[in-house]
């Protein structure tokens, strides 16, 4: 695969090669969709909590007696009819959030770059990361590159000065290559990437962290 190297002007400067097994795959949509679908579930809080009748303070003395006065049979104050007594039925802390498998993980965020990369939305950019932790600059690279939607920039390592620059851009997030993620992934409609990220991102999704082949190989076998 390979992916096009432009300047903070846009002018083109070369092209690098990419590794096939994660920029050039063919995209798992089942996989991409489950992936989604638990990062958006673990991140939901689930806090929701109501005191039932045993949980609320409050006395257990029985109102009134049972019978004799005329009026209705009543025990505790704390029952759930009563002015600040217990909630019948109400919600209680859930757990929303799901477990993908490792693999399933990886084929996601491999299948979601492969995306971007056969739409011709990732572009390398050599000096993305501006000389300092300011915003016009960051934002006159970004109108060079004619980035006008929502985009992720992603670096080899944490770039404080880069995200200090990004983050009063309300369509733009930056991140480093270990970070990334489905969601965001996702949302970006254009993704620019410095060269030591992309090599981040052989190293920690190709190579090694492939899944492992099932069966005898050829060699094995003569």
């Amino acid at each position: 695969m390979k992916l096009q190297v432009v300047d903070s002007e846009g002018n083109p400067l070369r092209t690098i090669d990419a590794a096939d097994e994660v920029f050039n795959i063919e995209p798992h949509r089942w996989v991409l969709h489950q992936a989604y679908v638990a990062q958006m579930a673990n991140q939901r809080a689930g806090g929701g909590h109501t005191l039932r009748r045993g949980e609320v303070r409050g006395s257990t003395r029985k109102i009134r007696r049972q019978k004799g006065t005329g009026r209705s049979r009543q025990g505790s104050i704390r029952a759930p009819h009563h002015v600040g007594g217990g909630i019948a039925h109400g919600p209680k802390p859930r757990d929303f959030s799901q477990r993908l498998p490792k693999q399933m993980k990886r084929l996601a965020i491999r299948s979601a770059l492969s995306a971007h990369a056969r739409a011709g939305e990732i572009t390398v950019v050599e000096g993305l990361v501006p000389s300092e932790p300011k915003t016009k600059l960051l934002a006159r690279t970004l109108a060079a590159l004619g980035v006008e939607r929502r985009t992720l920039l992603v670096t080899g390592e944490h770039e404080p000065v880069l995200h200090t620059a990004a983050r009063n851009i309300p369509h733009v997030k930056a991140m480093p290559a270990a970070y990334l993620n489905v969601v965001d992934l996702l949302h970006a409609h254009r993704v620019l990437m410095t060269e030591d990220a992309v090599r981040k991102v052989e190293a920690l999704w190709g190579g090694e962290n492939l899944r492992p082949r099932r069966g005898r190989t050829k060699a094995e076998v003569a």
